[in-house]
């Protein structure tokens, strides 16, 4: 027999799971949950997923802007386009394998702050 064990919703994603909130299961997302519509949860997913892959792609950008040299990131004319088109895809990858974990707390904040504005009868 198993004690001690919560049962909370789960978000489809298990990027965005309840639990995710230091190991431990966050009762104020998964009360917020209830709230908000599925609909409005995966926007929330795609908005917060869409950030990270934003972030990493400036910070991606700031990696590579100083390389030199041979190869793909040489110091030809079309050098910059191509690494910009590289960067952005590497980030877009990057975010939607699950990042660096700046989605979560996206997610967690836009659906907590959108089960504040809904009222219930």
């Amino acid at each position: 027999m198993q004690t001690g064990m919560i049962n909370t919703p789960h978000v489809v994603s298990s990027a965005f799971s309840v639990e995710s909130r230091n190991g431990r299961p966050d009762f104020e997302l998964a009360a917020a949950l209830q709230k908000v519509s599925p609909k409005q949860q995966a926007k929330a997913q795609k908005t917060a997923t869409d950030f990270e892959a934003m972030f990493l792609n400036s910070m991606f950008s700031q990696m590579t802007s100083g390389l030199k040299g041979e190869g793909p990131f040489g110091d030809t004319p079309g050098t910059g386009v191509w690494r910009s088109m590289l960067t952005e895809q590497y980030s877009k990858n990057f975010a939607n394998a699950g990042g660096v974990g700046i989605a979560t707390e996206v997610y967690r904040t836009l659906i907590t702050q959108q089960a504040k504005t809904i009222r219930r009868a």
